[in-house]
């Protein structure tokens, strides 16, 4: 009998980190639910690893190892990157001072404050040389003042260096040669050039995500140089070691932290969910979904029309600008760790600040005293606090309660289950606000969209958020709480590649445009050869991006997948489609205006390959429901009544099987909450789908 082979999926989140090992042979899953550990998230995936070992998993037998992080997005969030130094064309330091006209968030903030310069303008060096746009050299590179200023910043404690160089996407000699002057002055220093991390236009774009990856790349070559030794260590012996990307894809670790691709990490954490959501919803996904990730520390929100995750190219995190192709998510602070407090001028507030996974809510009972949703969660009798992760961790009622009472329930005067059930209503209101505001941005209409709930809080606010949503419908896949560690076995290894030259599209020979998109695809490749993918099948996705003449933002277009090379029926075709594209999303197209082309693009995808849902008949013979109840506990939907629910474990639940309100079904990574007036139904693939009926 031949042995068992594995595949390991791996989310760290604020609170918990979750893995799901797969067996290829007969697609069983198993899912541990760990503690983090926000000093070194290393730790806490390696303590997961050791109790699949504990249950009699080789981990030699492991071959394929993928991880989704925070760390990048921490470090920066907390300001925790590397000491940087900028290296910037003569007469253009002011770039990251003035930056640009953009601004995340609200426009009318009286208060608005740019985020501090990455590098300083004391580590900031002005170098004498100069492309014009076509990439013609004006002024050669100063190569002494390089070695002057490489020397500056290594005396000055330096750890990283970013170059950025005017036109240096169309010409990126001298940013190499830059890099290869520091190299020999300063070899400890990590360098990223502009011409690799962003070779498109727009300066200020380009500096602001060139910096950041500087900043983080120190960051996360850290961690990963610590969590392959742990892995080596713990005895698995695969290189197939991925980490998640901000565009639904995967890459080795090798590419992570080479070529100015530590800043596509930023939303790896969020993006396996909402890639999880497409692949496996994905009836519900050509329909429409919502998806609600909400963990100990964040709620997650991602759209998915057509069977696709929504895409963004261009970006804002913690007031950087970054711009690379991410999957369209926003997050806001809510999670079951967010803090309960009462503001200055006494109204009840939750978050942003968490009490993350140490010392964690109160009801944990490591020494934390600040009031959470968790501890509300467990006052209003959501919760069971004898079977939180499946028993294996008990909670404090007492705790929680005496938390709600001091700082919440005490100081407004109310009751302390009015006050649990006031912390609940804001954070989900929140929610559902955050939804209605991105489904307005994007034109979406929500009225036939399924929510799609998972993290390990997201099952217990879901119907509360559908509410103020008038949605309908939710899927709990069968999961919820390593619903993301899922996601990354369900994905493919994606690289992006993107050239900026600004034309006309009438003046474009396609002999020209098919010459850039081969030089981008033979880049893919060559890398794909580096990381040792070349010899497996790669698809290439090709696009343009495209504007009216005189127009400041661009549509990403593809062209159609075409035999041999482009040609003049190609373009003609693509510049319809942008027209359409157009009128799609701005609710207009002007026909009769001439379209530039700004920035060609290539996507690639190597597929690996993936876990595989199947769907199970209707069992001739299903389990009495009576099975699966637990016994019955009060619930407060509203603080002055309580509702009696009947408790379902859902493991127990066959297919077929309906549950009707009120009730609470439990499992090891989640708890699901049914209302009055809602009902749950066990579909083929052990999703539970709650509707709610008419009175």
């Amino acid at each position: 009998m031949t042995a068992p082979r594995f595949r390991l999926g791996v989310d760290v989140g604020g609170t918990h980190t979750d893995l799901v090992l797969l067996n290829v042979a007969s697609g069983e899953l198993m899912v541990e639910k760990v503690s983090s550990t926000p000093g070194n998230p290393a730790l806490g995936v390696l303590n997961g690893i050791e109790r699949f070992v504990a249950r009699g998993v080789p981990p030699e037998a492991i071959d394929f190892f993928a991880h989704g992080t925070t760390v990048t997005t921490n470090a920066l969030l907390e300001m925790r990157g590397a000491k940087v130094g900028l290296l910037i064309t003569k007469g253009f330091r002011a770039i990251q001072e003035v930056q640009g006209q953009a601004r995340d968030g609200n426009l009318f903030d009286y208060f608005y404050a740019k985020a501090t310069p990455i590098a300083p303008q004391s580590l900031t060096h002005e170098i004498p040389e100069r492309s014009d746009y076509g990439g013609n050299v004006l002024v050669p590179l100063d190569q002494d003042a390089v070695r002057r200023a490489a020397r500056g910043l290594r005396d000055a404690g330096v750890q990283s260096v970013a170059v950025c160089y005017l036109f240096s996407f169309m010409n990126p000699a001298h940013e190499a040669k830059t890099r290869s002057i520091i190299a020999q002055e300063a070899p400890d220093i990590s360098v990223s050039l502009s011409s690799e991390v962003l070779p498109r236009l727009r300066e200020w774009a380009r500096l602001s995500t060139t910096l950041v990856n500087a900043y983080l790349e120190p960051v996360l070559v850290r961690y990963i140089a610590h969590l392959n030794k742990g892995l080596d260590d713990a005895g698995i012996v695969t290189q197939q070691r991925f980490l998640m990307q901000s565009n639904g894809g995967v890459m080795p670790f090798a590419a992570a932290i080479d070529g100015g691709k530590t800043v596509h990490t930023l939303f790896s954490g969020p993006a396996a969910g909402a890639q999880a959501s497409a692949y496996l919803a994905q009836s519900d996904a050509e329909h429409g979904l919502v998806t609600l990730d909400m963990g100990g520390t964040s709620a997650d929100i991602a759209f998915i029309e057509g069977g696709m995750p929504l895409e963004v190219t261009e970006g804002f995190i913690a007031r950087r600008q970054i711009d690379v192709p991410a999957l369209d998510m926003t997050t806001i602070s809510a999670g079951g760790g967010s803090i309960a407090w009462v503001d200055g001028a006494g109204f009840l507030t939750v978050g942003p600040q968490s009490s993350g996974a140490d010392p964690g809510p109160a009801c944990y009972g490591r020494g934390g005293t600040e009031p959470t949703v968790t501890d509300a969660d467990i006052l209003c009798g959501f919760l069971n606090p004898d079977y939180f992760l499946g028993g294996a961790q008990k909670l404090d009622v007492h705790a929680s309660r005496s938390a709600l009472e001091d700082k919440i329930a005490k100081p407004l005067k109310m009751d302390v289950r009015e006050a649990a059930a006031g912390i609940r209503r804001i954070v989900d209101m929140r929610m559902a606000d955050e939804v209605l505001v991105f489904a307005a941005k994007r034109g979406v209409d929500l009225s036939a969209f399924t929510l799609l709930p998972f993290g390990g809080a997201g099952a217990v606010h879901a119907v509360a958020v559908a509410e103020e949503l008038n949605m309908r419908r939710i899927l709990v896949p069968p999961r919820p709480g390593a619903f993301s560690a899922l996601g990354l076995l369900c994905t493919d290894v994606v690289h992006d590649y993107i050239r900026s030259e600004l034309s006309p599209l009438e003046e474009i020979m396609p002999e020209h445009a098919e010459a850039i998109f081969a030089a981008l695809e033979l880049k893919a490749r060559d890398e794909l050869m580096a990381e040792g993918m070349g010899t497996l099948p790669a698809h290439f996705l090709r696009e343009l991006d495209m504007r009216y003449t005189g127009q400041g933002y661009e549509l990403r277009t593809p062209l159609d997948s075409i035999e041999g090379a482009i040609d003049a029926k190609a373009l003609i075709a693509v510049r319809e489609k942008f027209d359409l594209r157009h009128a799609q999303i701005h609710g207009h197209a002007a026909k009769e205006c001439s379209v530039e082309v700004v920035s060609y693009r290539v996507r690639v995808r190597v597929p690996v390959p993936k876990y595989r849902q199947c769907a199970e008949p209707e069992p001739a013979r299903p389990r009495a429901i009576a099975e699966a109840i637990k016994g019955q506990r009060d619930i407060w939907f509203d603080w002055r009544k309580p509702e009696r629910a009947t408790i379902y474990e859902r493991d127990r639940l066959d297919i077929g099987v309906e549950v009707d309100g009120p009730a609470v079904v439990e499992q090891l990574d989640a708890t699901t909450i049914i209302p009055l007036n809602w009902r749950a139904r066990v579909d083929e693939t052990r999703n539970l789908i709650l509707e709610k009926y008419a009175q």
